[in-house]
């Protein structure tokens, strides 16, 4: 597990670890990580270090002074370094080393000319501190970067995108990186979108923050984390003990979305479905394509060891609908709720039955839905998906999963994660059914081990979010198109490759 940090929290940490070191030690330590890991970008593109044209583009805080002193170490590797200063003042320190190193200045019309040539361009404009887009000459020359092919490296976090939120303020003045060579942490604006498209590959340098930084609440899993929410069977196991879980979802008009619900949660680490029979024939078609499943006639708060229900996708907006939405809340085991259910939410009866439940409940909503439910991420510099999440979490007193690039869990009690695994892959119709399944199978699985509280059921959530990913990523593998029934089919390897320890 990934701790994430904000800057609040990075500024914090730096300022103490700073007070233990001598004067500009803790900028020496970044400079020659990012150092390193350029000349290790440039290798592995087959490109040679000595003779490289390397540009730096400088900004007038520290930001700035890490690439300064990372542009001399590698003009004494044999690399030609050129800076073009865009801000009032450079870090007088890294601009003495960059100049005896024989790093050369460049102005005016030389700048285009430049980053044309460039075999290398560092994006030292704006820190972790920058706020809103990039200004006149820095945004033309990301313009410029744009269209240099040069490999692009940003220092901490791509100039023009918000560290603590991922908030884009103009699309056109932004540097578009294929590395971020960040320090000490991962910061949020690195994972959500839409700074994360702007941040290409994640590189993370070793600063020697970790003991200054709090206990985060915010965090990224990788494999081993997915593994932990599907654990190998033991030898005393059998179906109620892996978990039941019950899907209340579909109608004459949405059928599918009963089947890619039940289909990826009969696939989700659980012992046994149950298919709730809605008197319109649906149920048993199911069955007769899932033999294992069974079909469930009684209220949902009656079938028996059910240790957590989907409620939602394909169930219709309607009276009958908003009855099955209440009556599966009223469980006393953890449920999910997505699709038709979430835009019923907000009806008296639904809302009611929701604040009385005293059992994990996960909103699953898409941007859509979650207007539906009276949130808004924002737009441009002001959009904060991780922050929207939270405050919908806090006031609906449920995790809220917002899917998405860069899905944000978040529980009420405080715990949150952003997910690091999902690819536009993901974008096809059934794909959030699909997930509801298996994110109501591992529910069951660990209501089935253990009660479950909302921080976990958060974790449990963000590992159901990861491993629909990978199952996309699988399921994509070699250019192939995706559907959410090759998703479904990925799901085994995904959770086959989380147990080996490996990822796609």
């Amino acid at each position: 597990m990934r701790a994430v940090y904000d800057v609040a929290d990075v500024r914090a940490a730096e300022e103490a670890i700073m007070a233990t070191l001598p004067e500009g030690a803790l900028m020496q330590r970044a400079a020659t990580g990012l150092a390193d890991a350029c000349a290790t970008l440039m290798r592995d593109l087959g490109l040679r270090l000595a003779g490289a044209r390397v540009v730096l583009l400088i900004g007038g805080g520290n930001n700035g002074g890490d690439a300064l002193y990372a542009g001399a170490l590698l003009a004494r590797r044999g690399a030609r370094a050129e800076a073009i200063l865009l801000g009032e003042r450079a870090h007088a320190g890294g601009w003495q080393a960059f100049v005896s190193a024989g790093g050369t200045l460049v102005t005016g019309d030389g700048i285009e000319t430049a980053i044309a040539h460039a075999d290398l361009v560092i994006d030292g404009i704006l820190g972790i501190g920058g706020r809103g887009a990039l200004r006149h000459e820095a945004a033309r020359c990301a313009a410029h970067v744009a269209g240099s092919g040069a490999l692009v490296v940003s220092v901490d976090v791509p100039s023009g995108v918000d560290a603590d939120t991922g908030a884009v303020a103009d699309p056109e003045a932004v540097i578009d990186a294929d590395a971020t060579v960040t320090f000490g942490c991962l910061k949020p604006g690195l994972l959500l979108a839409p700074g994360r498209d702007h941040a290409g590959a994640i590189l993370l340098v070793d600063i020697g923050l970790g003991a200054a930084l709090p206990v985060s609440g915010l965090h990224a899993l990788d494999a081993l984390d997915l593994a932990d929410a599907v654990p190998e069977p033991g030898s005393e196991d059998y179906k109620y003990s892996r978990g039941v879980v019950g899907i209340a979802a579909g109608s004459s008009r949405y059928r599918g979305a009963a089947f890619m619900a039940t289909g990826s949660a009969r696939l989700g680490n659980v012992g046994m479905v149950h298919v709730l029979d809605r008197g319109d024939g649906l149920a048993q078609t199911i069955v007769d394509e899932f033999w294992d499943v069974v079909i469930s006639s009684a209220a949902p708060a009656s079938v028996a060891r059910t240790t957590a229900w989907v409620v939602g996708p394909g169930l219709g907006i309607d009276v009958d609908g908003q009855r099955v939405l209440c009556d599966v809340l009223a469980v006393e085991a953890p449920v999910v709720v997505d699709a038709d259910a979430l835009r019923m939410l907000r009806e008296p009866e639904p809302s009611a039955a929701l604040a009385a439940r005293h059992h994990p409940t996960v909103l699953t909503p898409h941007e859509g839905e979650f207007a539906a439910l009276g949130y808004a991420i924002g737009d441009g510099a002001s959009q904060d998906r991780l922050g929207s999440a939270r405050h919908a979490a806090r006031e609906l007193g449920a995790v809220v999963v917002l899917k998405g690039p860069g899905t944000v869990i978040a529980s009420p009690d405080g715990a949150a994660y952003i997910d690091s695994w999902g690819t536009a892959d993901l974008g096809t119709a059934g794909s959030g059914d699909v997930l509801s399944g298996l994110l109501g199978a591992l529910l069951a699985g660990g209501a089935a081990r253990g009660d479950v509280d909302a921080d976990e059921a958060a974790g449990i959530a963000a590992a159901a979010v990861g491993l629909h990913g990978l199952a996309g990523r699988l399921a994509a593998q070699g250019g192939r198109p995706v559907t959410a029934p090759d998703i479904i089919a990925a799901i085994p390897d995904a959770i086959a490759l989380v147990r080996r320890g490996g990822e796609a």
